[in-house]
């Protein structure tokens, strides 16, 4: 075992003095981040525990919300107002985990749990660049039945494991940041990074800064979503494809849309190919399936998981159509 301090934040600023100097983690609700430990895939000399930092979930005037980074994913998950203005959120995160695991997860560890690679959890006897920069990608040429296939690159093909990010990228959230240069404020869909040559920087989050919030901005499109995941067992495993998806149509046109995709590509995949196709459209079958072919047509597939392309492009109009109270086919496996 390598011993490691702990010590307990009671706020942002001793959180930030506490993990000063490098070598500490912080801890929020430890799903996954103890597991990465016990498994020596992380170390560290020292946690600071910020699970009792700010965890409210707040109603903005503008109609948006902020969710302390803190707060736990079951407590999101049955707000009210994420239930009511947000509930593609809420199907999201109850989709995630089990009950257990909701209960512990905070907002901020679910953005930056690590991946789900078999890769990655394999220290002794695999390669993986996230793990160990510049070792090569055992998952290429290997088991890769699902993995990523948009948005990867020859050093890392493994997709982001989040249930809650894909609903995030889809109602354009923003995570707030502090650390020693103050604080600032990130869209998510910038926050987290694609692999490209250093698939070991996951986000852009500095050394020694922390999550403190999320917020989400009104939307009209929100009121009216859906979280759709499909997955090789009805409870407790992690996304082949996931859509997430809000519709707001205005005398019989689309006026806005919001698609993100899940368990295809190493960041929760803002579909705004398919977007872009449809703002101003009438909604239709014919309509939806154009713009889900649209955003899969940038589609790199590896030799095991070809069969997302197809898939991903049936729930994105399955989605669609049903947001749009259109009839849905009979036999439809979507």
């Amino acid at each position: 075992m390598t011993p490691f301090a702990y010590s307990r934040a009671t706020g942002v600023d001793d959180a930030l003095a506490k993990s000063a100097g490098g070598g500490a983690r912080f801890l929020g609700g430890g799903t996954n981040l103890v597991d990465l430990l016990r498994q020596n895939i992380e170390a560290c000399d020292a946690l600071v525990d910020v699970s009792r930092l700010p965890a409210a979930i707040e109603a903005r005037a503008d109609g948006g919300l902020l969710i302390g980074g803190a707060a736990r994913n079951s407590a999101v998950a049955a707000h009210p107002a994420v239930r009511t203005h947000y509930p593609m959120l809420s199907r999201a995160l109850l989709s995630g985990a089990s009950a257990q695991i909701r209960n512990m997860a905070t907002v901020a560890g679910n953005i930056l749990q690590r991946p789900r690679c078999v890769y990655f959890y394999d220290p002794e006897g695999s390669r993986c660049n996230r793990r160990a920069p510049g070792s090569g990608c055992d998952a290429i040429g290997g088991l890769d039945r699902h993995h990523a296939i948009l948005g990867a690159s020859p050093h890392c093909v493994a997709v982001h494991p989040s249930d809650m990010c894909v609903a995030l990228a889809a109602l354009d959230a923003v995570v707030h940041l502090a650390g020693a240069g103050g604080a600032r404020q990130m869209p998510l869909t910038d926050f987290l990074r694609l692999p490209g040559d250093r698939p070991e920087q996951e986000s852009e989050l500095q050394p020694g800064e922390l999550i403190t919030a999320v917020e989400i901005p009104a939307s009209a499109a929100a009121a009216q979503s859906v979280y759709r995941k499909v997955r090789d067992r009805s409870s407790y495993a992690f996304a082949l494809v996931s859509v997430a998806a809000g519709l707001h149509l205005a005398d019989g046109r689309i006026a806005e849309v919001r698609i993100a995709l899940g368990g295809v590509a190493p960041v929760p995949w803002r579909a705004r190919r398919a977007e872009a196709v449809l703002q101003g459209q009438a909604p239709s079958r014919e309509a939806f399936a154009a713009a889900a072919e649209a955003e899969l047509a940038a589609a790199q597939p590896l030799a095991g998981n070809g069969y997302k392309t197809g898939l991903a492009q049936r729930v994105m109009a399955a989605v669609l159509g049903r947001l749009a109270g259109l009839p849905e086919p009979a036999g439809d496996a979507a």
